[in-house]
């Protein structure tokens, strides 16, 4: 029988890259204001965003259960 720690290679491998690595690479920044995040117009409707909502909550329960 042999242990998880045997079978898992070394970490972190030779090709792992830090997020703050990848980060920088792409040009990412810090969200500095919530209204960088606002999409006013995801949805199309105030009936999809309702249908969105619904179907987001029943798959919360069902990952619940």
């Amino acid at each position: 029988m042999t242990s998880n720690a045997e079978r898992m290679s070394e970490w972190p491998s030779p090709e792992h890259v830090p997020a703050e690595e990848l980060a920088r690479r792409q040009g990412v920044r810090p969200v500095t204001s919530i209204d960088e995040l606002a999409r006013p117009d995801l949805f199309e409707s105030d009936d999809e965003l309702d249908d969105f909502l619904a179907d987001l909550c029943a798959s919360r329960r069902a990952s619940a259960a």
